[in-house]
């Protein structure tokens, strides 16, 4: 790819050469995330996608950066080739980015974490949102991206879910020692099957927890039909759960 020299010599016209090679390669990376995106054979199995998607785009980025290099008179191609013993240098520098690259071509061929999973890794749990070359993307409850190297997912130990994990909610309440655990436990549950919105498979459930001198802890467990009532429900259960306990200190 030979790219005039004389356009070297003027700094307006090189920098006008390199803005239209970024908005160039920025339509190009775009039009293929859209069509990708718009391919139905791939929405079953959103991790192709990503793979797909970070390869091209990295090829055309390479591409691109060629292009603006020769603007300078820099062949990046001779250039890696006459500096080996730096090459060198650089790989043991990102040995950490080619070990996540690997990491997350083994994560997407072998599908053993695919998009919609539910992990729990270093403590973080949530539900895998993206799986890209370098990095995976584990969002929790309360919304927050956790960018995870892939490398720690091939070389560290995880937990992963069954698929209903997504959309289960936990909450953790004491009762003091005037209820009555059995009773608790048939009110809420009927309450909570009551709901539309709340999953009758699996079940709703209540588990014990641990007991003190001053009371009983339990675990309300159910899950959700739409991901996206969690919170809403997560709010109206505690509150159910409120009433009985103050209704149950009321009548003493």
């Amino acid at each position: 790819m030979n790219i005039p020299q004389t356009t070297i010599n003027d700094p307006w016209m090189t920098l006008i050469y390199i803005l239209i090679v970024i908005i160039i390669t920025t339509i190009i990376t775009r039009l293929i995330a859209f069509s990708m995106n718009r391919m139905k054979r791939f929405h079953e199995n959103a991790t192709v996608i990503y793979l797909i998607r970070d390869i091209i785009n990295y090829i055309i980025y390479f591409i691109a950066l060629m292009v603006i290099l020769q603007f300078f008179g820099i062949n990046l191609a001779g250039t890696l080739l006459s500096v080996g013993i730096v090459g060198i240098a650089v790989s043991f520098a990102a040995k950490d980015i080619i070990s996540n690259l690997f990491s997350g071509i083994l994560l997407i061929l072998g599908k053993s974490i695919k998009v919609g999973d539910t992990i729990e890794v270093n403590g973080k749990k949530g539900f895998v949102e993206r799986i890209s070359l370098r990095s995976t993307v584990i969002v929790d409850d309360l919304g927050v991206k956790n960018h995870v190297p892939n490398s720690t997912l091939t070389n560290d130990y995880y937990l992963q879910f069954k698929p209903p994990e997504k959309y289960r909610v936990d909450i953790l309440t004491g009762l003091p020692l005037n209820i009555d655990v059995e009773d608790f436990v048939e009110h809420i549950v009927a309450k909570m099957e009551s709901y539309d919105a709340i999953a009758e498979d699996p079940k709703p459930a209540v588990f014990a927890n641990q007991i003190s001198f001053k009371q009983s802890k339990v675990k309300v467990s159910f899950w959700v039909k739409d991901y996206n009532n969690k919170d809403q429900y997560k709010i109206i259960i505690t509150n159910d759960i409120r009433k009985y306990i103050t209704m149950g200190e009321t009548n003493e």
